[in-house]
């Protein structure tokens, strides 16, 4: 049975990607091949961008760590401060 179902899954996936290519032969479909021709500047421009937002990354991870630190420690002072109460 098992077997049997990772057939009919390979099958369907295989039949899945096979439809995408089957349509991209159809007459009037848009060849991208042919449509773009950019050069190498839009290119470096692309690129540029896609640095800016991975080097962003950077400080939002260095903050996202100090929040979950300081959270982390406030709890912490908290439950020792609650210990401490009950003592």
């Amino acid at each position: 049975m098992k077997f049997t179902k990772i057939i009919l899954t390979t099958v369907a996936l295989l039949a899945a990607n096979l439809t995408s290519a089957v349509a991209s032969t159809a007459p009037g479909t848009i060849d991208t091949s042919l449509t773009y021709n950019s050069g190498i500047l839009v290119l470096a421009f692309a690129g540029f961008l896609a640095l800016v937002v991975v080097v962003q990354t950077i400080p939002a991870a260095i903050t996202l760590y100090s929040m979950i630190k300081g959270a982390a420690e406030a709890s912490k002072q908290q439950v020792t401060a609650e210990v401490k109460s009950r003592n």
